[in-house]
């Protein structure tokens, strides 16, 4: 019994590092996916899960942002605007927070 609780002991924290690490090392990949695209027409500018099977995605694409929504029957188109410049977005963002 006192093996079994040292060893819970020891690799219970181990393991929620190794999640925390994962978690992390997706973001980055994440924002670097949908990060600047230098020489490309597509650009992801945010994702929103609305559950596991459900996606909603803002796409830049030829100077127009395009909503979208993503799931297993495939992607739909649900809005199309004008792309913000940068200093627009950060506004908007601001004014969120």
């Amino acid at each position: 019994m006192g093996w079994y609780l040292l060893k819970l002991v020891l690799l219970l924290p181990l393991i929620a590092a190794m999640i925390w690490a994962c978690l992390w090392l997706a973001r980055g990949m994440q924002e670097r996916v949908g990060g600047p695209a230098t020489g490309r027409s597509v650009r992801i500018v945010e994702t929103l899960m609305l559950s596991p099977t459900m996606k909603l995605a803002v796409i830049e694409f030829h100077g127009r942002e395009i909503l979208v929504s993503a799931s297993r029957q495939g992607l739909t188109r649900l809005a199309e605007a004008p792309a913000r410049s940068f200093e627009q977005a950060l506004a908007v963002e601001d004014e969120t927070q």
